[in-house]
């Protein structure tokens, strides 16, 4: 009888912890799953046919546009992975890169250093949106987003790709300066497009960057 009695002391299971485990599963399912999406939605615009400009042999193309969408979209990190991996998998061999190319050869080319810039424009682009879309009213998010848009190619984009052209075409950085300005009124409109594009997403679907952040922040994995 005394056993019968006795109280049960150990922990009991946590029904928090429970209930959490699906929530966070499903939502690392719905990151891997825009990631992936987005990383797609790069390499439909790559196969956009190339506009030949300057003499530096990088043309434009519409790769940036989905770049900024990503960081604009899904913030820095998921923008960061989803840019990251289409330049991955371009690296690896598939002909998902400009002018349907892939491989490792490309960056011995003019335009490697736009190439490797794009998981940080994502980046620098997405923490900008995060801002942007935590601290501003939505009325202002497309001129804002625009420059966000604006100033991660510039950062990032430009002067990666303006290093890697003189590195790889063997010129200054002051010709390779030159030949990367044809390229700057397609960005202005890209990063418009963009800003505006994200501005709709984020009015459409608040909880995309918002409160997939919140989540994040609240979960105890979030808290480690």
């Amino acid at each position: 009888m005394f056993n019968s009695r006795m109280t049960d002391t150990s922990p009991a299971p946590s029904r928090a912890s429970g209930s959490q485990s699906p929530a966070r599963g499903a939502a690392r399912t719905l990151d891997l799953a825009l990631i992936g999406v987005f990383a797609a939605l790069i390499a439909v615009l790559a196969f956009a046919p190339p506009i030949p400009v300057g003499n530096a042999g990088v043309p434009i193309t519409l790769q940036s546009l989905g770049v900024a969408l990503a960081g604009l979209v899904l913030g820095p990190w998921r923008g960061f992975a989803a840019a990251g991996l289409y330049v991955t998998l371009g690296l690896l061999g598939l002909p998902i890169l400009a002018g349907f190319s892939g491989g490792l050869g490309v960056l011995a080319g003019p335009s490697a250093g736009y190439l490797l810039a794009f998981p940080f424009t994502a980046l620098l682009a997405g923490l900008g949106a995060r801002a942007v879309v935590r601290r501003s009213r939505p009325r202002w998010w497309i001129p804002l987003l625009f420059l966000v848009a604006l100033g991660a190619s510039v950062l990032c984009t430009h002067v990666l790709g303006i290093a890697g052209m003189s590195v790889n075409l063997g010129v200054t950085l002051a010709e390779a300066f030159v030949m990367d300005i044809v390229f700057w009124p397609g960005d202005v409109i890209k990063s418009l497009a963009a800003a505006a594009a994200a501005a709709l997403l984020h009015r459409a679907y608040p909880a995309l960057l918002v409160r997939h952040d919140r989540q994040r922040r609240h979960s105890p994995a979030g808290r480690r």
